[in-house]
């Protein structure tokens, strides 16, 4: 498998399936697919990608954020690897926001996420980590996790007037003033 993953779309079973728990960080093999979803990710200047949209159907995801013209008010965060996730704790409150997803170009959902949440990870070294990620990190955090749990942000979505199609979001959302 090479850096240039084929991004699988909505429709495909993967997407729809919980995925395995990585069993072994230190594995030659998984850590070769670790430098390639990260390099991926870097080239293509996303905010995360999950290992079952590119056809791997493990528990791992990688995280980034940074200020772009959907998001301008993210912060910036480098990418990096998230293994084996869970939410601790979370929030009562939850605030709607926009999302989209490579596995469903072109759609774009209002989706409810929790405010902040308590999480556990194992990086790509095997050190376990706890942390509170709140606001933009903690929505692509709870975004990616339900992608190896078998779900999809429109999964979340209220209503089906809170789905628009990108270029329709574009003219209707995205340029007006806050």
């Amino acid at each position: 498998m090479n850096a240039d993953f084929h991004i699988h779309q909505l429709g495909h079973p993967l997407l729809r399936q919980s995925a395995e728990p990585v069993a072994d960080v230190n594995d030659p093999a998984f850590q070769a697919q670790l430098d390639q979803l990260l390099s991926f990710v870097i080239d293509k200047g996303g905010m995360g990608i999950a290992a079952p949209q590119v056809g791997i159907s493990r528990r791992f995801f990688i995280l980034s954020s940074h200020a772009n013209a959907r998001y301008p008010y993210a912060p910036d965060v480098p990418p990096f690897v998230v293994i084996n996730p869970e939410i601790l704790a979370h929030a009562d409150s939850v605030t709607k926001d926009w999302e989209g997803c490579l596995s469903l170009p072109g759609i774009r959902g209002l989706v409810p996420r929790y405010d902040w949440i308590d999480v556990r990870y194992l990086t790509r070294d095997g050190e376990t980590v706890e942390i509170r990620y709140e606001g933009f990190l903690a929505r692509v955090f709870q975004h990616e996790l339900d992608h190896t749990e078998g779900r999809v942000f429109i999964d979340r979505v209220e209503s089906t007037l809170e789905l628009m199609m990108e270029q329709e979001w574009q003219t209707r959302v995205a340029r007006q003033p806050d």
